[in-house]
């Protein structure tokens, strides 16, 4: 603004000192236009113009120039507030934009102004994002809760409105998490899934208006479906499927692109951690909990037992004589026979029972939602299986015979699994007192 006084005030001067010559073709004498006296005139009157104009330039342009500049100053504040407090509500786009009221350059300053501070808050809440799925992949090392913190963050920081994350473990396609999927078990067989894996490339079906996904699968009626491989180096660990009413903007692109790489390294650390903890809950021989997972087990379903109030049956499983069979065949043809009895006994065992290896030849089956008439059931059904099993070595069939004790609530008054699994061995001594190859429950 000091520039522009200084170019007017001499603007005037000069048209002061050049109008007087310009009267002269006007007819005006020139002892009239030439006099100091004139001359005074005209470039006082010149200097007049001039501060005028200055004057209504520096109300009209620099009343503009001065909100610009404040709204500048009021950015360049809050980010520097914010680069120390993360604290960004002080700078949105309402409070720190300036009005667009003409379609000169200054309109066209303000509107880039206006842009650039879209473009800091949206830039502002991909980086919030982003930051928000690293801290939720990383506190997340369970699967479940791993894909339950993906899908949600997704839900809240991207337009996308149905999600699910498949797993690839073992050769195996599985349901991790989903939201706005009614059926997301579908997903495992869809084609489009299994082209993914496959070429492991990502697949975008675009929906066009009026058309519907077949079967119910979602909750909405979604514009785009988009299936991403999740890649961990040369594996594809799984499969993200997010659908959307509308087509993904480039915000929501540039979400999913920063997250795919996080989950990719959370999900490999977390099927890890899963194959670990199967590891760690087996026992190396039969494949079966072993004593302290399986008892952790029983306890849990103990806890439920008594607070919904649902039977619960417990067998105490021994193969008898088996000292015998080790002394007669060896111990790799007796761990043989072991194998032998808990297939039989899990053949007949319910999707949902518990088999844990106890000791050496005692096995505990946790029967959840069994009483006392299912617990017996079940007892003779794995007794007369283990019995019809054979066991063949170098042309010998080793047949083996296993007696059974049982226990039940609410039949019993067993105020803790461990008082439970001391009725149902007190069964198993009474049936091997009994003769053996027998099933008592008490």
């Amino acid at each position: 603004m000091h520039d522009l006084r200084l170019w007017m005030l001499m603007f005037g001067i000069l048209i002061g000192l050049v109008f007087p010559f310009a009267l002269i073709p006007l007819g005006v004498p020139a002892s009239t236009s030439l006099t100091p006296l004139f001359f005074a005139a005209t470039i006082i009157a010149g200097l007049l113009v001039a501060t005028v104009n200055y004057l209504l330039t520096a109300k009209v342009v620099g009343s503009r120039l001065r909100l610009l500049a404040a709204s500048m100053q009021h950015v360049e504040e809050s980010l520097q507030a914010a680069a120390y407090s993360n604290d960004w509500s002080s700078c949105n786009p309402r409070d720190c934009m300036v009005a667009v009221d003409s379609e000169d350059e200054f309109g066209e300053a303000a509107s880039s102004f206006n842009r650039l501070v879209e473009s800091l808050a949206m830039s502002n809440q991909l980086a919030e994002g982003m930051t928000a799925m690293s801290e939720a992949l990383a506190s997340n090392l369970e699967l479940n809760g791993l894909a339950d913190a993906t899908i949600r963050e997704l839900a809240s920081r991207t337009g996308y409105e149905a999600a699910a994350l498949l797993v690839v473990d073992g050769g195996r396609v599985a349901v991790a998490g989903s939201y706005g999927i009614r059926n997301a078990e579908a997903l495992v067989e869809a084609e489009a899934v299994s082209t993914v894996l496959r070429t492991e490339r990502a697949t975008i079906i675009d929906v066009p208006e009026g058309v519907e996904i077949s079967g119910g699968l979602v909750d909405i009626r979604p514009r785009e479906v988009r299936m991403l491989p999740v890649r961990h180096g040369v594996l594809v660990l799984g499969v993200l499927v997010v659908a959307a009413v509308h087509p993904s903007t480039r915000e929501d692109l540039a979400v999913l692109d920063s997250a795919l790489p996080g989950l990719a390294v959370a999900l490999n650390n977390s099927l890890n951690h899963e194959r670990l903890q199967r590891v760690a809950a087996l026992d190396p021989l039969t494949g079966i909990y072993n004593r302290r997972f399986g008892l952790q087990r029983l306890h849990e379903e103990f806890k439920r037992s008594v607070r919904s109030g649902d039977p619960l049956g417990v067998l105490m499983l021994d193969i008898d004589h088996f000292k015998a069979v080790n002394d007669t065949y060896g111990h790799l043809v007796g761990d043989r026979v072991l194998q032998s009895v808990v297939t039989a006994a899990r053949h007949t065992l319910r999707e949902g029972d518990i088999l844990t290896r106890y000791g050496g030849e005692e096995f505990v089956a946790a029967l959840p939602g069994a009483n006392r008439a299912d617990v017996l059931m079940m007892a003779e059904a794995i007794r007369h299986a283990v019995a019809e099993t054979v066991t063949a070595d170098a042309g010998r069939q080793i047949h083996v015979t296993i007696s059974i004790g049982a226990a039940s609530l609410p039949n019993s008054a067993a105020e803790n699994p461990e008082a439970l699994i001391d009725l149902a061995d007190q069964a198993l001594y009474s049936a091997k007192s009994a003769g053996r190859d027998r099933s008592v429950v008490v």
